[in-house]
């Protein structure tokens, strides 16, 4: 009514209402029934969500590099970017749209997060302890280290696509999902299930481990319920599943032909 963005008057949202309303939008187009889900990371947490509160209308399920719940861990990560957003003066409890982003707050946050994506391995081999100048070191507090300018400009791309408020929503959405919490274990959640699944997992990502996929694949075999785990080497991190992706092909494409 008064014409201005929410901000940060907006109600904090959940993984289970963003299915809703994806729910709202097939129902408007007159689509009953999916042949798969498929998601990576917290579009993996959807997938999980769409096959659970909705399973009569899921043949499939797709989940890559991800979780039934958000890790101690991950939450962590997560509270430190917003701390970074909500710590830049120009926030303003949200209300900065009238005036200057918080555009150091986001970028920093970008820089947080997009640590977790990589692996050691990935970063040894694509930057080591090279200098951004060459040389030696300058002994300054300026930023000096290849890897140091790296992030600063992933940070700065970052301001120039996104917004800070939904940063902010959208990790506190991933920090409230809880599958197992929420339905009192996890086979009891994916007892809801109708679906196959597929699920792939990489060996250098660190912040949605191989086991945590793993513990959902004994979930589904102890239902007896259609499921496959596959392991895929990588060195590329959380990000394995956005830039390894030629291995993954024939798999997820025998997958769903087997939907069909």
């Amino acid at each position: 009514s008064t014409g201005k963005p929410y901000g940060a008057r907006f109600p904090v949202i959940t993984i289970g209402d963003m299915v809703r309303a994806q729910a709202r939008l097939l129902d408007r187009l007159g689509i009953d029934q999916l042949l798969a889900v498929a998601g990576g990371s917290m579009g993996g947490f959807q997938a999980l969500e769409w096959a659970t509160t909705l399973p009569e209308r899921v043949r499939g399920t797709l989940l890559l590099a991800t979780s039934a719940r958000s890790s101690p861990q991950t939450i962590a990560w997560n509270a430190i970017g917003r701390r970074a957003i909500m710590s830049d003066p120009n926030w303003q409890g949200g209300a900065y749209y009238d005036g200057a982003a918080p555009t150091d707050g986001l970028a920093v946050a970008r820089m947080i997060g997009h640590i977790t994506y990589l692996s050691e391995p990935s970063l040894e081999r694509k930057f080591g302890r090279a200098f951004q100048q060459g040389g030696g070191p300058a002994f300054s507090l300026e930023r000096e280290f290849a890897i140091e300018s790296y992030l600063e400009y992933q940070g700065a791309s970052f301001n120039a696509r996104f917004d800070a408020n939904s940063y902010l929503y959208i990790t506190k959405a991933m920090d409230y999902w809880d599958l197992p919490g929420r339905y009192g274990s996890l086979d009891a959640a994916l007892a809801r299930s109708q679906s196959e699944f597929l699920l792939l997992s990489f060996t250098s990502d660190w912040l949605y481990p191989v086991d945590e996929s793993q513990q959902i694949a004994d979930a589904l075999a102890r239902l007896d319920r259609p499921a496959e785990h596959v392991v895929l080497p990588s060195s590329a991190g959380h990000d394995a599943f956005l830039v390894d992706y030629q291995p993954q092909g024939p798999i997820i494409t025998e997958f769903l032909a087997g939907l069909a």
